[in-house]
């Protein structure tokens, strides 16, 4: 199977569970639906997809996981990418997804 890439301005949200704090960015109903058909063999626990994701000059692996309030799927930024990009809660950042690469 191919690489898929995927680019997409969001902005990040903040989720606050029982033990920990954590930032997310959405990707957009359309794209998410395409990964969900395209990718449903690389599904791994709890629906979620590996990719590789790039913001600005960083880049990092880690999962897409399905969320199911808003029908797409999120990304979750690790503390590391975000000290290392400046990134705020609130803030609208762009974000490149690649998938089988």
């Amino acid at each position: 199977m191919t690489s898929q890439s995927y680019s997409f301005k969001s902005k990040v949200w903040l989720y606050e569970g029982p033990q920990a704090s954590w930032h997310f960015v959405t990707l957009s109903e359309g794209q998410s639906d395409e990964i969900r058909v395209v990718n449903a063999d690389r599904k791994k626990g709890w629906g979620s997809i590996p990719v590789k994701a790039s913001i600005g000059k960083t880049t990092w692996r880690t999962s897409i996981f399905p969320y199911k309030k808003v029908s797409a799927y999120i990304l979750p930024l690790k503390a590391d990418v975000r000290k290392n990009e400046k990134i705020k809660e609130g803030a609208t950042i762009k974000v490149t997804l690649e998938i089988g690469a």
